[in-house]
């Protein structure tokens, strides 16, 4: 069974930043992608980040391209969203989320991750 466990949230100022984390357990956590998603109260969840199963492939979204960086430590089975000049506008439940399998799929599709966390609450004031 696999699990996903975010911590990291908070309050923070406009401006400041936050590093969030999602453990993994249950299966070999080097093997596959992980993403981050975030969901606004009445948004749907949008894709933020992926990491490939090495540290060097990565995507973002535009919104949030420069500002946040996406890593992972195998050795922890544990993947990272440092989080920089955040803005109001960031404020979200943030999720990660894992495929079931390795197959091709979109980097930024909710549909491509089968896992997901419970997420947790950033909150950025102005």
């Amino acid at each position: 069974q696999v699990q996903l466990v975010e911590s990291g949230g908070g309050l923070v100022q406009a401006g400041g930043s936050l590093r969030l984390s999602c453990a993994a357990s249950g299966r070999t956590f080097s093997m596959y992608a992980m993403a981050w998603f975030r969901q606004s109260p009445g948004k749907e969840r949008e894709f933020v980040a992926r990491i490939g199963r090495s540290n060097t492939t990565t995507y973002y979204a535009n919104s949030v391209k420069g500002r946040f960086t996406i890593s992972r430590d195998s050795a922890k089975n544990t993947a990272y969203l440092q989080m920089n000049s955040l803005k109001p506008e960031d404020t979200a439940v943030y999720y990660c989320g894992a495929p079931d399998s390795l197959r091709p799929a979109p980097v930024d599709a909710l549909s491509s991750y089968d896992y997901w966390g419970q997420g947790t609450q950033v909150t950025v004031s102005s």
